[in-house]
């Protein structure tokens, strides 16, 4: 109080101070009742007053608000968008012309991605997809035949390399990014942005080329897309004509076994999208063979029961799932959730326009949930990559829609936000465990078997000591 206060104010402050104790009584009743007639009798008369205040805090929260919680807190990774390909396909890979720029940072491009439909949908990042077609020949498992699709591999990396650094505050890092990193990148805002290759032909034969995408920030490589290859049996196959594809190995060949314990090694998931059922009950252990050692995913397939596609996942297959800790990330191509077997000669159901929706996906979801649990589903999108998108799910910016209809079904806010992002942080993160004990306990590493030089060779056969010339 200032030493300046008049005699009559303090004489005021004096009685103000013997009344104090009633008048807070009365004010707390007044406070009371005023609190009892706008909270029970017109809680929505006065929406900045402090009885409506408590009021909000008392209500529950709205579907869509828990739903924007859960998507605030944990990130929604799509576990396979393929935007790389249309950007290849439309833009020949040129992101800095007006053309793309335009179009990417304020909405408009074709099909279903853009940076203002990825905020609005709440994404927190995807698995993008540096994808190569097979080669129009898809029996010939040639290393000749496959240097187109190890070139465009590349190519494809290097466009996403380039756009994350053209959009810093949009994309994370790709080379070097981890499932810790990935975390951190979310709590920037940043969506995370790891790689991933979609068939081992995009490889050529060589496990050198699989270990350097790794190193330029490839986290998971699919086995086969619709073309086997030395490694393992692929699904369907396009050459000569699309359909189910005839086993050739019965699931993984020799080397394909050692190669998905080099994948673990060096911490590369494995990818169970578009291969046989055969390939999946190897690598998931449900064969005499011991099967990966870490976590697998499947990037964007289904579930066999309600749609039985090739491309889709059985239920025996879902319990090996369930026993490796591993995941399922729901594909929403309408050809892979809604069809029915009519006995086509190629061995590929019919499509059922009609239940191509988003509940549909939401359907796949919650049976692979129920069935094994909430711990290995997730989603899978394939956008960019189909022609056609389920009722609901037109765009990234639905994503919200499809996790209120699981609310809705009953799963819970826990449960959802598994779906969302927690189950494939979880299963990357488990990939990197079993690496890194791999390499401190000194796992073999696959080499390639490489034919002789033929200059040395030749050297060789005269007798000549090449040793200098090299």
């Amino acid at each position: 109080m200032s030493e300046k206060v008049s005699a009559y104010g303090e004489a005021q402050l004096e009685e103000q101070a013997r009344s104090r104790p009633t008048n807070v009584r009365r004010a707390v009743a007044v406070l009371f009742s005023l609190l009892f007639v706008g909270t029970f009798l017109h809680p929505v008369t006065r929406p900045h007053h402090p009885a409506c205040h408590a009021y909000s805090r008392l209500r529950p929260l709205s579907i869509e608000e828990r739903v924007h919680k859960v998507l605030s807190g944990t990130p929604l990774i799509d576990g396979h968008d393929d935007f790389p390909l249309l950007v290849r396909a439309l833009f020949a890979n040129h992101i800095y012309g007006d053309d793309f720029k335009e179009k990417f940072e304020d909405g408009g491009l074709p099909m279903q991605v853009d940076i203002p439909r990825l905020r609005e949908g709440q994404n927190g990042g995807a698995f993008w997809s540096v994808y190569s077609f097979c080669p129009k020949n898809g029996s010939d498992w040639s290393d000749e035949n496959y240097n187109d699709s190890v070139l465009f591999t590349l190519q494809q990396i290097d466009m996403m390399t380039r756009l994350g650094a053209a959009y810093p505050k949009d994309f994370s890092i790709t080379a070097g990014i981890s499932s810790a990193s990935a975390i951190e990148a979310f709590k920037q805002g940043k969506l995370i942005s790891p790689l991933g290759i979609e068939g081992l032909h995009q490889i050529g034969n060589s496990v050198a080329n699989l270990r350097r995408f790794h190193a330029l920030g490839v986290r998971y490589a699919t086995l086969t897309h619709n073309c086997g290859n030395i490694y393992a049996d692929s699904a369907l196959v396009e050459s000569p004509s699309f359909r189910k594809a005839p086993p050739y190995w019965g699931g993984l060949s020799p080397k394909g076994k050692e190669l998905i314990h080099e994948m673990n090694r060096i911490g590369m998931i494995v990818d169970l999208a578009h291969v046989s059922a055969d390939t999946m009950r190897d690598v998931l252990g449900g064969t005499e063979w011991e099967g990966s050692k870490a976590p697998i995913m499947f990037s964007h397939s289904s579930a066999y029961s309600i749609c039985p596609h090739p491309r889709n996942v059985p239920d025996d297959v879902l319990q090996l799932v369930k026993k490796t800790n591993s995941v399922v990330m729901v594909n929403f191509a309408p050809d892979f959730i809604s069809c029915k077997d009519v006995g086509n000669d190629n061995g590929v159901p019919a499509l059922v326009p009609e239940n191509a929706t988003l509940a549909q996906v939401a359907s796949h979801i919650t049976y692979i949930g129920d069935l094994i649990g909430y711990d290995h589903v997730g989603i899978g999108s394939d956008f960019d990559g189909i022609p056609t998108v389920p009722r609901g799910l037109e765009d990234v910016s639905k994503f919200p829609d499809l996790f209120a209809e699981l609310l809705r079904r009953g799963v819970s806010d826990e449960d959802a936000a598994k779906v969302a992002g927690g189950n494939i942080l979880r299963v990357w993160s488990g990939v990197e465990e079993v690496a890194a004990k791999l390499q401190a306990e000194g796992f073999p590493v696959m080499e390639d078997d490489l034919p002789k030089l033929r200059f040395e060779e030749s050297m060789l056969l005269t007798g000549l000591n090449v040793s200098g010339l090299l």
